[in-house]
């Protein structure tokens, strides 16, 4: 029994609600469906096919966007969709161009504003982990200061979609084990790349961050995120092994490759403040998986909705809107992205009950939702078109920029 099997097997109820997916709302892209396709599905690439139908919903109609993405087609893979910082965004068309994606959808949820702290810059950072090419960008931030809708029961920040090594596609959630040794101490590491670090703790910062503020990392606590900022901060700056800089408030811009910057808080900032120049600091980091498996190749935040086969207990079936999620089928070797529409006729969405069970009449085993309203698009380079493109009406008029998301690349 793995450890989400223990974690929600035993009290989850079925959903008796179930989507009804509707007839096709408009023909195909381009031209007809392949011989190799269902009814419906036009290719995008070999192992890559796109559908849109109505779904008849509590709110009225919505309308869906889907890729179905076969990854035991070996010139089919994803990756992570990035503007090549943590902290920064760009639009999800604008992010499968410069990274040669013929697909791809918004991701996570992230620190899109700060209107409780005046002054304090957003940073645009997601709230989960990522790995981008098997490389660790970030660890999740500690639950009080996510941005989203509330998490289902027994859900956390850390919870992730991924894809290993192996081209299999499962949930997991993945932990920041890390640790600062100094001369006198050896201090658990509380963060990696965060917009907010837990109260009390010392997080590091790398050249994967960007040239953003880090003050927000200061702000806020686990349980509030609209607490006032901390008072009590320190910074270092490790180079080689060693401290070559110290400030007493956080700062901002590039961070050059082979540095890192630790950020304290508290009980933290006091723990550096111990620390001059010509101090030997060690710095180590990784992201831990909760379940046994090849080690991810990519992986994203956000919250799953179902779990083999069965929704969630608790999700929420009152509050619907336009929506983003990813479903898992075929053992992982088969991905479904749904993106609702945002046109008005469709604006009222689905809620998160509703989706579970749209992801599963897809075809899903396990589902995983992602950031939605304004940031769910999903783009692609359709048959005959040079440019990737919105195939969705984000709500907002025109795409959100995020800070990731999920890109479907082919070689086909």
């Amino acid at each position: 029994m793995t450890h989400r099997q223990r974690r929600f097997g035993a009290s989850r109820s079925v959903l008796t609600f179930l989507a009804a997916l509707g007839t096709l709302a408009g023909g195909a892209l381009v031209g007809a469906a392949p011989a190799d396709a269902a009814p419906g599905w036009t290719r995008l690439a070999t192992g890559v096919h796109y559908e849109q139908f109505d779904i008849s919903a509590a709110a009225g109609p919505a309308h869906a966007h889907v890729l179905r993405v076969n990854l035991r087609e070996p010139r089919v893979r994803v990756e992570l969709l990035y503007p090549g910082a943590v902290a920064a965004r760009a639009t999800v068309s604008r992010l499968a161009t410069a990274q040669g994606a013929l697909a791809g959808v918004n991701g996570d949820f992230f620190n899109i504003s700060e209107t409780q702290h005046p002054g304090v810059e957003a940073t645009g950072a997601s709230v989960g982990p990522a790995i981008a090419r098997g490389r660790v960008l970030k660890a999740a931030v500690p639950g009080g200061q996510r941005f989203g809708p509330a998490l289902p029961p027994g859900t956390t920040t850390k919870d992730v979609f991924g894809v290993g090594t192996d081209r299999r596609a499962r949930l997991d959630d993945l932990a920041l084990d890390g640790s600062v040794r100094t001369p006198e101490a050896e201090l658990p590491l509380g963060g990696l790349n965060q917009y907010a670090l837990p109260v009390g703790s010392v997080g590091a910062f790398t050249s994967d961050w960007g040239a953003v503020s880090r003050v927000r990392a200061t702000c806020g606590t686990d349980t509030d995120r609209a607490a006032p900022c901390s008072t009590d901060t320190h910074e270092v700056t490790v180079r080689d092994g060693k401290v070559v800089a110290t400030a007493d408030t956080p700062g901002r811009g590039p961070i050059a490759g082979g540095t890192t910057v630790l950020v304290g808080r508290e009980a933290g900032a006091r723990q550096l403040r111990k620390l001059p120049v010509g101090s030997t600091v060690t710095v180590r980091h990784r992201l831990v998986a909760a379940t046994a498996g090849t080690p991810y190749r990519f992986a994203l935040g956000g919250y799953p909705v179902l779990e083999n086969g069965r929704p969630l207990p608790g999700l929420d079936d009152t509050t619907s809107a336009v929506r983003t999620a990813v479903g898992i089928a075929d053992g992982g070797r088969r991905l479904y992205l749904l993106a609702l529409d945002g046109a008005p006729g469709y604006r009222g969405g689905l809620t998160i009950s509703e989706v579970a069970a749209t992801m599963r009449t897809l075809g899903s085993v396990d589902a995983f939702s992602l950031d939605g309203g304004g940031s769910t698009t999903m783009a692609a380079r359709t048959p005959g078109s040079a440019a990737v493109a919105a195939l969705n009406h984000p709500s907002g008029g025109a795409e959100r920029p995020v800070p990731n998301g999920i890109g479907v690349f082919s070689t086909g």
